[in-house]
């Protein structure tokens, strides 16, 4: 296997990034009322999700962005993309043959309607290109 480059403060910037574009995502100015319109989520169910916490789904959501975006920076040196367009074209190859896939064959065994994948879909779309750009240009 060749040897890999990666810029961890790129990994860093790529997984606090993401934290901040979901943030911005599954708010009321974009996505929230109609991802908790899909879910099917009431007032009720809402607060009894906030009252068990979210410190622990960031924290592992965190983790798991960087994860994500030092595997993504390895991938960006083993496949030597170091431009924009490369970067971008690495998220979404990505995205196209892992997340999209995955989360549409557990979406059909599950009871959410396709609006939940869609937008979920769309989020990961969003961050893997995010990062495949960061990770790609900022070696």
């Amino acid at each position: 296997m060749p040897t890999a480059n990666v810029n961890i403060l790129a990994v860093i910037v790529a997984a606090v990034a993401t934290l901040i574009l979901g943030a911005v995502w599954y708010s009321p100015v974009l996505f929230a009322k109609a991802w908790i319109q899909a879910h099917g989520y009431t007032p009720e169910k809402l607060e009894e999700m906030k009252k068990r916490g979210v410190t622990r789904a960031y924290a592992v959501s965190g983790l798991c962005y960087l994860v994500m975006a030092y595997v993504l920076a390895l991938l960006a040196s083993y496949t030597q993309a170091t431009s924009f367009a490369q970067g971008l074209w690495l998220g979404f190859i990505l995205w196209l043959g892992f997340a999209a896939t995955i989360g549409l064959t557990a979406n059909m065994f599950s009871d959410n309607p396709i609006a939940v994948w869609v937008i979920d879909a769309g989020y990961q779309l969003a961050y893997l290109l995010l990062m495949g750009v960061v990770v790609a240009v900022w070696k």
